[in-house]
């Protein structure tokens, strides 16, 4: 393995000195170590990758040293529009380092959404021009890797991404606060005191990461059964639009979307939409941690967005808060007799279970269970 320090002391001698991206669980221990030692001017997390690549262009043409983006490799969809119109060379040519965490690689264990990108990634790589080489675990071999990366990338002025592979860095625990507040009600609990206000008919729509396996979960314990929630286990940021689609369809059906903070702002667009639609029959629960705990707990942008104020602005009906459970009982008890749609933050603390497990089911037959539900 390499520290994060010895790769960011690499990194540094090359002068690349910016950095922005979305937190993966390969790469933890990297943000985990960025967010606490690079100044805030010189490190962003950023909404979506595509962002991330702006982001790192304006500080190349301000500079001209070569910014590094990172990303989980599901995130290089995020980001092929700005990579094939903005920084291939035939466009502008803007010269970066990607930093892009190999989740599904072939022959490794990994989640079911992360096989297809896991087998393609570098394919993908090579179908959008840009070179590649895996980063070494050894730390003479890496600062090699690095300084042909960079090379490379000034020459051909292209983006050069540098794979990183289950283990490859060493541990390191974030040290940075990432909510100032205390905040009394865990994510869990929300999720299961608003589970038990819906009505039989009503249908779930949840985000990517632990509240979808909270959802699984609770939905077990108490013997429910799972065919009345869509867990979407990939696709971040997309939630609220499957939630919207079956909202439209069937009019005079619940449709409630379990959404999170992180997810929200990476399509805050999708909002806009829902509020151009007007379903009356849509309720979006923000569960709102201020983090992207599911891989590694880096701070989102959170703590400076008025979730309520952005949704109204964008046409929703209703939009409510609650940081603790009388809060939330409070305002379950009223929201059947307000119009929708209605947006629901509620405020939670950080952490999950040690022991919350993942779904058993596979993807499709969450889908067949759900389709037979709905219809």
């Amino acid at each position: 393995m390499i520290t994060p320090n010895e790769f960011c002391a690499a990194l540094a001698a090359q002068q690349v000195d910016f950095f922005a991206g979305v937190p993966d669980s390969l790469l933890k221990d990297f943000c985990a170590y960025v967010t606490d030692t690079i100044p805030a001017e010189r490190h962003v997390i950023t909404a979506n990758e595509g962002n991330a690549i702006g982001l790192a262009t304006g500080y190349y043409l301000a500079t001209n040293h070569l910014p590094l983006v990172y990303m989980q490799n599901s995130g290089l969809g995020n980001a092929v529009n700005p990579i094939t119109s903005l920084t291939d060379p035939l466009i502008y040519g803007i010269p970066m380092l990607l930093l892009i965490g190999w989740r599904g690689e072939p022959n490794v264990h990994d989640e079911p959404q992360h096989q297809k990108i896991g087998a393609v990634q570098n394919d993908l790589l090579k179908a959008l021009d840009i070179p590649f080489a895996e980063l070494p675990t050894d730390p003479v071999a890496m600062s090699v890797t690095v300084i042909k990366a960079v090379q490379t990338a000034r020459e051909q002025q292209r983006p050069y991404a540098l794979v990183v592979r289950k283990d490859t860095f060493a541990k390191y625990k974030l040290m940075s606060k990432t909510v100032d507040q205390v905040l009394p009600l865990t994510r869990e609990a929300a999720i299961s005191q608003v589970l038990s206000f819906l009505p039989a008919e009503a249908v779930v729509v949840s985000t990517t990461g632990k509240a979808s396996r909270e959802i699984f979960e609770l939905r077990e314990a108490a013997g429910q059964g799972h065919a009345r929630d869509f867990l979407t286990v990939g696709s971040m940021g997309h939630a609220s639009s499957i939630a919207l689609g079956i909202a439209l369809a069937q009019i005079n059906r619940p449709v409630w979307c379990f959404d999170g903070d992180g997810a929200a702002i990476m399509h805050l667009g999708s909002l806009a939409i829902v509020g151009q639609r007007q379903p009356k029959n849509f309720y979006h629960v923000l569960l709102n941690n201020f983090a992207h705990e599911s891989v590694g707990g880096q701070p989102t942008a959170a703590s400076t967005v008025d979730f309520l104020a952005v949704a109204k602005a964008c046409g929703y009906k209703t939009v409510l808060s609650a940081s603790t459970a009388d809060e939330l009982t409070v305002v379950l008890s009223t929201i059947s007799t307000q119009t929708a749609p209605v947006l629901l933050e509620i405020r939670c603390a950080l952490g999950a279970r040690e022991n919350l497990g993942r779904p058993t089911t596979t993807p499709q037959q969450n889908k067949q269970a759900f389709m037979e539900f709905l219809q």
